[in-house]
């Protein structure tokens, strides 16, 4: 069984949405870069271990990093899931966790790569807005793409509005791509990301419209 770990911030309404999913794998810890983080009460409420791991405590982000990494390490983790994890990783940390990290962004991939993607997509007039489960690389938003939500932007949609759909996609296409690495359906080989033991080379769209 693939054993978890989610990385979290603030609330934790994806870490829900990944607990409420009862994946084929076994979330064994959450880590919290903030000892006030809503997301560590639903993982104690789900009788999820969980550590805090304070940035503001460490000198460096590498010392940081390599804290978190020995904890993850401590629970034998086999994926590392970032859920509102609002900290940059050290380039030595995400090679360590190559192709077993994943995190969702608020965009549909490649395009906004960054913050604040909602008021990005208004000030342009996109008509598609939407979220990207992808693969974790040292360059920002730019791993390997593996699920995707859609969702047409209204005339009246504004950044909160949008924001709020979108994160309604999220807790549907993330359990589904985390499910997906756990029951092998996607597979990280030396030869790519593999779908159903073919290479993955569009992510899987859901759309809602």
């Amino acid at each position: 069984m693939i054993k978890i770990a989610v990385l979290v911030s603030g609330s934790g309404s994806n870490l829900q949405a990944l607990i409420d999913a009862n994946l084929s794998g076994q979330i064994v810890g959450v880590i919290s870069n903030k000892p006030e983080a809503y997301a560590l009460q639903r993982a104690k409420t789900a009788g999820i271990e969980t550590a805090v791991i304070e940035h503001k405590q460490y000198p460096s982000r590498e010392a940081f990093d390599d804290v978190m990494h020995q904890k993850l390490l401590d629970w034998n983790v086999d994926l590392v899931v970032l859920a509102g994890f609002m900290r940059i990783l050290s380039a030595r940390f995400v090679e360590a966790w190559q192709g077993k990290m994943v995190n969702i962004h608020p965009s549909l991939l490649p395009y906004y790569k960054g913050m604040h993607t909602h008021q990005r997509v208004l000030n342009t007039g996109d008509v598609l807005h939407g979220c990207t489960v992808h693969y974790v690389t040292a360059e920002l938003d730019a791993g390997q793409a593996l699920t995707q939500a859609v969702l047409k932007v209204k005339a009246d949609d504004t950044v909160d509005s949008l924001a709020n759909r979108v994160h309604e996609l999220e807790h549907l296409i993330y359990p589904q791509a985390v499910e997906w690495i756990c029951n092998g359906t996607i597979q990280h080989t030396p030869q790519g990301v593999l779908f159903r033991k073919k290479t993955m080379n569009e992510p899987i769209q859901f759309c809602k419209f």
